[in-house]
């Protein structure tokens, strides 16, 4: 199945996610290369650097059953992301981990190879399921030796996909001039006051897949009361019917908490059927940025 063909809203809703294939869409040629199977929804990490809290959630998390894992070497904690993997009774190949290259360090094509090979080892459990561009490189003319090193990390078995996050629309156009391959997955904040129609299109059509991160925009619209309204038609919290609206717009989906109840919690909402309320989510909409936004830059 082509990644922009995917439609998540014509799945079954009684089921958990389960996954979709993400690949590369070829620039000459336009064929998609290098499919690999990702999990619709997993837990973000982001924040946790307390000692031990960052293994003990995704230990937790992995035995509730989730299946993908987001990090990135900006949060200090992938090599307890690696311990907790190695760990589990899950078998490794189960298991989907995504890390991130730091902005400040998308400056050259060596520098991206060193980070790539550093969180590979920090890691600790061989090839990087999907390696991501943090934000948009700072200085618009390293971009192209930035992403030809992205394209050698996967070529050399380093890791099994590569990507972006916080990339706008005029970002994935502007990579057709230099990339042999296009990005599989697209990291941006979504969720329903943060819709962003116009970027996911762009996102699926250079053939990538769209992840949302912060689908609770970072809790600052959980007492929102419209959400709370659908939280009382579908009969669970507020935070499950978000989650469950991000995943059902298509959209790969990493809710992070560290707290157990929360995690259990998260994942349940995997089974929800919103489709009686898509009304209500469709008029949240209000473009509310949460944290930063690197789409909108040069």
């Amino acid at each position: 199945m082509a990644v922009a063909m995917f439609d998540y809203m014509s799945q079954p809703h009684s089921a958990m996610s389960g996954t979709i294939k993400i690949g590369h869409k070829d620039v000459k040629t336009g064929e998609m290369s290098s499919q690999v199977d990702i999990p619709m929804f997993g837990l973000g990490v982001y924040l946790m650097k307390g000692p031990g809290e960052c293994k003990k959630a995704v230990s937790h998390a992995i035995e509730c059953g989730y299946r993908l894992i987001d990090t990135a070497m900006a949060y200090g904690n992938e090599s307890e992301v690696g311990e907790a993997v190695r760990e589990s009774e899950v078998t490794r190949d189960e298991i989907f981990v995504v890390t991130k290259l730091r902005r400040p360090h998308a400056t050259s094509y060596d520098e991206v190879i060193r980070r790539c090979q550093e969180s590979h080892d920090n890691l600790g459990i061989g090839a990087i399921d999907l390696y991501l561009v943090h934000a948009p490189p700072e200085d618009l003319e390293v971009r192209p030796q930035v992403w030809k090193a992205m394209e050698d990390c996967l070529e050399t078995g380093l890791v099994r996909s590569i990507g972006v996050s916080n990339y706008g629309h005029h970002h994935l156009q502007e990579m057709k001039s230099y990339a042999r391959i296009m990005p599989a997955v697209n990291q941006i904040e979504i969720n329903p006051w943060l819709q962003r129609p116009n970027l996911i299109s762009a996102t699926k059509e250079i053939g990538a897949i769209p992840m949302a991160y912060s689908p609770l925009a970072r809790g600052h619209k959980v007492n929102d009361q419209d959400l709370a309204e659908v939280a009382k038609i579908l009969g669970c919290t507020p935070a499950q019917a978000a989650i469950k609206w991000c995943i059902d717009s298509g959209s790969i989906t990493i809710p992070k908490s560290s707290n157990s109840d929360r995690i259990e919690e998260n994942f349940h909402s995997q089974s929800l059927d919103i489709s009686s309320v898509l009304e209500y989510f469709q008029s949240m909409n209000e473009n509310y940025i949460s944290g930063w936004d690197p789409t909108v830059e040069p």
